[in-house]
C-alpha cells in the first residue's frame, strides 16, 4: 500500500446483508470499496416480489428491535419513516390436532410459567406434570456446551422439547434441538441457567415482569393492545428493499455476477507487494483484482474454499467446513378472504403458527402476513375482493427430500396443510415458491469454539476479516453486527499499515 498514490482498496466478497452493511460502514473511511457478488442480484436472503399484485418478502420479513444494529442501519440509510410494527405477534402451535396459544411466558419455547403451560394444551397432562418437576429437581450440572434438547429435556421432559422448543428453534434455524448448541442459540438463557436451580426461574429472570392475566376475551388480543411495543419491525415495502438502498448509500463499486474463485496473499506473487489478490470470473475470462484488505461476507463453505490456499488459515478452513446448512422454501399463498371461515384470518387472533416436527407435517411455520402486518391488511384481488396472504415455511435439516418436489406439488402440500389447520377452502388465487438452498447455518454443539478458532486463524492474516450469518446469529441485526466488527478489524490493520509506511 502506497499512501502517496491511491487510497487503500477494500474488497468485500458477498453482496448479502452483511457484505452490503460492511460496504456502508466503510463509506466515510479513506478507502476505495468494491463489492463482489457471485449471483445476478444483491441481498442474499433478503428479496421482495409481488404475489397477487402485493409486494411480499420472499426471505426474511422482520428484524428484532431489541438489538439496535438493524434499526440504526435502517435509519442511517433514510428508511426510518418506512418502518412498520406488527399488528400482532401472538402466535399459535398447531399440535395434538388443534391450534393452541403459544405460552406468553417463555423464551424460545422454554417456559417460565408452568401453570400457563398446562393451560395452553400444547403438551399433554403427563407432559405438564413432568415439566413441573423442574421446580423440584436439583440444579442440572453441565460441563462445556450441550445440545438444547439434552439440557432442557433434563429439566422439563421430552414433550416440552418436542412441542415447544423444537418448533421455535426450527423456525429460526430450520434445525433440531437435539443437535443445536444451547450456548450458541440461547446464550442469555445458558448464562442465566448457571445462576438458578430451576430453569423456569432462569427464564423468568430474562422476561419482563408479568402483567395481570388477561380475561378470556383478551387472551388473544393483538399485541398492539398489550403493554409495551413489539420486538419486531419491517419496512412497508418489504425488507427486501433494504439491500438496494444500502448498495447505493455505500458509494461502493458493487458488481453482481462476479464470482470470486480464488484468494491468495499478494506478497506470494512476485512484484505484487502487500495485500491480497482475488481471482474473479470464469476460468475462460478470469480477472485478477488487487486489494489491500478483504472481507469475506459469504457462507461458511465458500469462505473455506477461498481460504484453502491461504498459508496459515488451515484451522479456519477446518472449522468452517464443520458448519452445515439447512435448505428451505417459502411457499406464499394468496386467498380471497371469503375462503376462510368467519371474518377471515384476523378472527383467529394470531399472526401465524408453528408446527412441531414430531407431528409429521411438511410445513414447519406459517405466517398470516395480512394479519401480522397492518400495511398489508387492505390487500385486494384484481376483482377488489380482500385478500389473505399466507407464508408457509417448508424444510428442516434432514428433510431435503420434500424440497425436491416441483413447485406445484409444494403449493398443493402447503395449501392442504393450511386447510387442515385453518379450514380454508378452495385453491389459492395466486402463489409463489421461493427456494433457499443452503440458507441457514446450523449452530450445532461446539459452535462457539468453532467460531473462536475461525476468528483466531483469520486474525493472523493481515487485512482479512469475515462476517455473516455463520458466526454470531442468523438474524439481520446479528449479521450487521459482524459486518461492523469486520470493518473495524480491517480498518485497524490499514491504519497501522499506513503509519508503518509513513515511518
Amino acid at each position: 500500500m502506497n499512501p502517496s498514490t491511491a487510497p487503500p482498496h477494500v474488497v468485500i466478497v458477498g453482496g448479502g446483508i452483511a457484505g452490503l452493511a460492511a460496504a456502508f460502514f466503510l463509506r466515510d473511511e479513506p478507502v476505495r470499496v468494491t463489492v463482489l457478488e457471485g449471483t445476478p442480484r444483491l441481498g442474499g436472503k433478503l428479496s421482495v416480489s409481488e404475489v397477487a399484485g402485493v409486494a411480499v418478502d420472499e426471505g426474511a420479513e422482520a428484524l428484532l428491535v431489541t438489538r439496535p444494529e438493524g434499526t440504526e442501519l435502517i435509519a442511517q440509510v433514510g428508511l426510518a419513516s418506512d418502518r412498520v410494527e406488527p399488528g400482532t405477534t401472538s402466535s399459535a402451535i398447531w399440535t395434538l390436532g388443534a391450534l393452541h396459544q403459544l405460552p406468553r411466558r417463555q423464551f424460545m419455547g422454554v417456559p417460565s410459567d408452568l401453570a400457563e403451560l398446562a393451560r395452553s394444551g400444547v403438551v399433554s397432562g403427563e407432559g405438564a406434570a413432568r415439566a413441573s418437576q423442574d421446580l423440584e429437581l436439583a440444579q442440572t450440572a453441565r460441563v462445556g456446551d450441550v445440545a438444547v434438547a439434552d439440557f432442557v429435556g433434563a429439566r422439563f421432559g421430552a414433550e416440552v422439547v418436542d412441542r415447544l422448543v423444537d418448533p421455535l428453534l426450527g423456525g429460526v434455524y430450520a434445525g433440531r434441538s437435539c443437535e443445536l448448541s444451547f450456548d450458541a442459540t440461547m446464550p442469555a438463557l445458558a448464562a442465566a441457567s448457571r445462576r438458578y436451580r430451576s430453569l423456569a426461574e432462569a427464564v423468568g429472570s430474562l422476561l419482563p415482569s408479568p402483567v395481570p392475566a388477561p380475561s378470556a376475551d383478551q387472551d388473544r388480543a393483538p399485541a398492539s393492545s398489550q403493554p409495551g411495543r413489539s420486538v419486531f419491525t419491517t419496512l412497508a415495502g418489504g425488507l427486501g428493499l433494504l439491500p438496494a438502498f444500502l448498495a447505493k448509500a455505500s458509494g461502493a463499486e458493487v458488481r453482481t455476477t462476479s464470482m470470486t474463485r480464488a484468494l491468495s496473499p499478494a506478497q506470494t506473487v512476485p512484484g505484487a507487494g502487500l495485500g491480497w489478490r482475488l481471482t474473479v470470473g470464469s476460468a475462460a475470462a478470469e480477472e485478477l483484482i488487487e486489494a489491500d484488505a478483504v472481507i469475506l461476507a459469504v457462507p461458511a463453505r465458500p469462505a473455506a474454499r477461498l481460504l484453502a490456499e491461504v498459508p496459515g488459515a488451515s484451522a479456519a478452513v477446518a472449522a468452517l467446513d464443520q458448519i452445515s446448512y439447512a435448505s428451505m422454501a417459502i411457499v406464499t399463498l394468496a386467498y380471497p378472504r371469503s375462503a376462510f371461515p368467519g371474518a377471515g384470518l384476523a378472527a383467529q387472533g394470531w399472526s401465524g403458527y408453528l408446527v412441531p416436527a414430531v407431528d409429521g407435517r411438511a410445513v414447519k411455520a406459517v405466517t398470516f402476513s395480512t394479519v401480522k402486518w397492518p400495511h398489508l391488511a387492505d390487500a385486494t384481488a384484481p376483482g377488489a375482493e380482500p385478500l389473505e396472504i399466507v407464508r408457509c415455511s417448508v424444510g428442516r435439516i434432514g428433510e431435503e427430500a420434500v424440497l425436491q418436489r416441483a413447485d406445484e406439488d409444494l403449493v398443493a402440500l402447503a395449501a392442504a396443510e393450511l386447510a387442515a389447520a385453518t379450514g380454508v377452502h378452495g385453491a389459492p388465487a395466486a402463489h409463489r415458491v421461493t427456494r433457499w438452498g443452503g440458507a441457514l447455518p446450523q449452530y450445532t454443539v461446539g459452535h462457539l469454539d468453532r467460531v473462536a478458532a475461525i476468528r483466531a486463524a483469520v486474525a493472523t492474516q493481515p487485512g482479512l476479516a469475515v462476517c455473516g450469518a455463520a458466526y454470531d446469529g442468523v438474524g439481520i441485526p446479528a449479521c450487521i453486527g459482524t459486518a461492523r466488527a469486520a470493518v473495524s478489524q480491517v480498518m485497524e490493520f490499514l491504519r497501522r499499515a499506513r503509519q508503518w509506511s509513513n515511518d
